[in-house]
């Protein structure tokens, strides 16, 4: 009898932890990408109209991100801004980008800031005449919205939100990021 007890006692507080660890997850989020991307095109310099808070860009206002291409082939990824205001200390990070796999998943490159660690970088939406971008990754911790220009309408940006928050996600943890006028 104890065994059977201790069984079901063991039964019991594991389906008490599947339960709650279950009811911890987030919802899905749809990270498929664009199924193509003319990198010739994507190249130049976007805006950072809006991202998810994280440490290596916190504080940082007047976003911009510079690609271009490397002589290896490889893209040079040059992303600046400036420190809690527009007059504030200027700052850049110099990386590189590869596309592991340009044929079949073009729109999924990966980024490195440091030696041979590499992030995700996924185009999820894109204007078809690459005016704007919305860039995630494989987790749901990382989302930006990308312009050509510092500032986007506000029709166009509701929509953009609207796309994010089909996908899933939770576009009330998206920052606006100030930018100079134009």
């Amino acid at each position: 009898m104890k065994k059977r007890s201790a069984f079901s006692l063991l039964l019991i507080s594991f389906m008490i932890v599947l339960f709650f660890s279950c009811m911890g997850q987030k919802s899905t989020i749809d990270k498929t990408v664009v199924k193509e991307l003319d990198i010739q095109k994507y190249l130049g310099t976007w805006y950072e109209i809006a991202r998810f808070d994280h440490r290596f860009e916190r504080d940082m206002v007047g976003v911009t991100a510079n690609y271009s291409f490397r002589d290896d082939g490889k893209i040079k990824v040059l992303n600046s801004g400036y420190k809690n205001s527009l007059e504030g200390e200027y700052s850049e990070a110099i990386g590189k980008a590869k596309i592991p796999n340009p044929d079949t998943e073009p729109a999924k490159l990966k980024v490195s800031f440091f030696w041979i660690f590499y992030g995700d970088y996924f185009v999820l939406e894109l204007d078809k005449d690459y005016q704007w971008a919305i860039i995630g990754s494989s987790s749901d911790k990382y989302l930006w919205i990308l312009s050509r220009t510092p500032h986007l309408p506000d029709d166009l940006y509701s929509d953009l939100l609207n796309r994010i928050s089909t996908r899933g996600y939770d576009v009330s943890k998206l920052i606006k990021v100030e930018q100079k006028p134009k």
